[in-house]
């Protein structure tokens, strides 16, 4: 635990305001590796990513054990720390929250994204709601941080609010929820779906930790989002939606042209090789 720790005090030290941490966010070894040889300070999964490569569709399809066996080979496969995105916590309960948290740790993570948004039978059951009542959201967060707490790790528990993906809530519903989950453990917030300046000004302006959006094509430059006091700048599953569409692109040339200019560019062989050589 003592390596364990080291590598969380360091992941949360990238977290600053104006000069954000960048992740590329990865979904298996491979991509893990590649991103670090890139020169990021640090690996962040994407579960919608990870969840495809191990055949699953994203949004709480992917049983703990398995998830979490992925992150396992990718913290093993790099030496910066990795965070985990572990979607809704894997579990039904704060209790399984803190059960995740604590496998995540054994699994070699720093850091988890707890996404409050509700899915499937869970949601059905609860007439359709979008998210999670805050006072729910809450415990299962207070949760996470008392299981690594027990263990000694600082974790940094990045609380994601699903408020503009769904549709659920505007600035003020956010930053509410925002606050309660700061209160209750979390180290920041993950706000995916503002890219306008205004918006992403008033969630930095008014969260009282690390601001963490997504950004992809056609948002805001890392400049502009430091500009605006980011502090941690995702991509979630873009990269693996990119390389998926590379796959299909040169399938589908491939089988209907015959052809083969969809492979050019791709990394040398022995390049990727020698990468995956090395061991960690």
């Amino acid at each position: 635990m003592t390596d364990l720790r080291a590598q969380a005090l360091t992941f949360r030290e990238l977290h600053i305001p104006g000069r954000p941490l960048v992740l590329a966010n990865a979904w298996d070894t491979v991509s893990a590796r590649l991103v670090e040889e890139a020169g990021a300070p640090a690996v962040a999964t994407t579960s919608a990513g990870l969840s495809w490569d191990l055949g699953a569709a994203d949004g709480d399809r992917l049983d703990r054990v398995r998830a979490l066996e992925a992150v396992g080979r990718i913290a093993a496969a790099v030496r910066v720390p990795v965070s985990a995105d572990i979607e809704t916590g894997y579990a039904e309960d704060a209790q399984g929250v803190g059960d995740t948290v604590r496998a995540v740790l054994a699994a070699g993570a720093v850091g988890v994204n707890i996404e409050d948004a509700l899915y499937g039978p869970e949601q059905a059951r609860r007439g359709g709601e979008p998210l999670r009542l805050v006072a729910e959201q809450a415990e299962r967060i207070a949760a996470a941080r008392e299981a690594a707490d027990s263990a000694g790790v600082p974790l940094f528990v990045n609380a994601r609010i699903d408020t503009y993906l769904r549709g659920a809530g505007d600035l003020a519903a956010t930053l509410e929820r925002a606050a309660t989950f700061l209160a209750a453990g979390a180290d920041g917030i993950f706000v995916p779906g503002p890219v306008d300046p205004a918006t992403v000004k008033g969630l930095a302006e008014g969260v009282d930790g690390p601001l963490n959006v997504m950004a992809g094509p056609g948002a805001l430059s890392v400049a502009e989002l430091s500009s605006l006091g980011v502090a941690r700048i995702s991509v979630g599953s873009g990269i693996a939606q990119a390389a998926h569409a590379l796959v299909r692109r040169a399938a589908r040339e491939l089988l209907d042209t015959g052809t083969y200019e969809s492979l050019a560019g791709g990394l040398d062989y022995g390049e990727l090789n020698t990468l995956l050589g090395k061991g960690r």
